[in-house]
């Protein structure tokens, strides 16, 4: 539920278009909708962290693939029982 004037964010990444009716937002309740995939500004900083040493990497690295065999790691990473965090793939 969201007031009138009320604001909704979208997060998330989707395998495939989503479809929703927002006439709600002129008809009724005048909404603020915004769409958000992460933050701005966050993979430098991620990579100077990681860089730094601050935070560790390998700790979120479930799976490192050979490049050569880069089709395993997408069905490792489209498989939902994979358990799969991040892939690595190494050149």
């Amino acid at each position: 539920m969201i007031r009138k004037l009320g604001t909704f964010v979208e997060f998330g990444v989707f395998g495939e278009p989503a479809v929703a009716d927002w006439t709600i937002i002129g008809d009724r309740k005048e909404l603020n909708i915004h769409g958000s995939h992460l933050g701005p500004y966050r993979y430098p900083l991620a990579i100077d962290y990681l860089t730094k040493g601050l935070i560790r990497g390998d700790l979120i690295v479930s799976h490192k693939i050979p490049l050569e065999n880069f089709k395993d790691a997408i069905k490792i990473a489209e498989d939902p029982n994979s358990n799969s965090i991040k892939i690595l793939i190494i050149p």
